[in-house]
């Protein structure tokens, strides 16, 4: 007589986490696992945070001008002090956290959607079409950033806009050369071959396979870029080339710092601090992010 097998968990099946969600757990448990790792997402999280609630978490209006507060110290009132305009540092730190990300996310998400489809192209086309895109390619790559800013800057004026354009066209090229690369080593794989021999058609493979493939790596080097882009927009702002000086950032605080600096550096110290906890914590995230997604380099980076 068969014994009919019954399940004492019946809803264990409609419980299970989906794939995705347990790969993402492990892959965020192998980085805190790391000690860079650890304190790279710790700093992650605590930077956008406080940019998603910079309007709540400020104190003052961060352009509100106090002049008989101009270049106080720290204190209970003013935790970070005064610039030489009375506007409170620690209010115009905490908003230019947002602008920094703001400008950061959304030049990085441009750069992304652009080059994907031009790496895809370039990698999977014609020869001719892989040589002209190369070549605007190493062109964009070669114009000094400093030179372009300006010239951008004086056709479009200083402004939000014009860093995203400036971290776009600096960007695109380095992206969209790793899809072309991998494309390259993907489209002689065995099972693009049996596509091609069942006659899928060219946007089923680029879409269907090989996007797949090369997402993951330039999501990759696209956090490592963090650090840069903002370290970019700092630079671009504090030379005048980037976000408004009205505009609090961590360039422009910058800028006013040096400009006081012999009587007080605060301001300096203000406007660098979070750019160098950022470029940390965004520099350690990418790259346990990197080893946590490919076991093999983190083996071969031990000692």
């Amino acid at each position: 007589m068969a014994v009919i097998g019954i399940d004492t968990n019946p809803l264990q099946s409609q419980t299970r986490e989906p794939g995705w969600l347990r790969r993402s757990g492990r892959v965020v448990s192998d980085i805190f696992h790391t000690p860079l790792g650890g304190i790279g997402i710790t700093l992650v999280v605590l930077i956008l945070v406080v940019a998603v609630f910079a309007q709540w978490i400020a104190p003052y209006n961060p352009t509100a001008i106090s002049v008989k507060e101009r270049l106080a110290g720290p204190s209970f009132t003013h935790l970070l002090g005064t610039d030489q305009l009375g506007r409170d540092l620690f209010s115009r730190v905490i908003v230019g956290t947002q602008t920094a990300m703001m400008v950061a996310i959304s030049a990085l998400s441009i750069a992304l959607v652009a080059a994907l489809p031009l790496g895809l192209i370039a990698g999977y086309g014609p020869r001719w079409l892989d040589a002209a895109l190369i070549l605007v390619f190493d062109s964009l790559s070669s114009l000094p950033m400093i030179m372009l800013g300006l010239a951008i800057v004086v056709l479009l004026g200083p402004g939000i806009p014009t860093v995203i354009l400036v971290i776009v066209l600096y960007s695109v090229p380095s992206y969209a050369r790793l899809v072309r690369t991998q494309t390259l080593s993907l489209k002689s794989r065995d099972f693009i071959k049996a596509e091609q021999a069942m006659n899928a058609s060219t946007p089923r493979i680029l879409f269907n396979h090989l996007l797949p493939n090369v997402i993951g790596p330039l999501l990759i080097l696209a956090c490592l870029d963090i650090s840069t882009v903002i370290t970019l927009e700092a630079g671009l702002s504090f030379l005048g080339l980037g976000v408004k000086p009205q505009v609090p950032s961590w360039g422009n605080i910058l800028s006013d710092g040096f400009s006081v600096i012999r009587s007080t550096a605060l301001p300096v110290i203000a406007g660098g601090a979070p750019l160098i906890l950022a470029t940390i914590g965004f520099t350690f995230f990418g790259e346990a992010l990197r080893d946590a997604l490919d076991p093999k380099l983190a083996r071969e980076r031990k000692p």
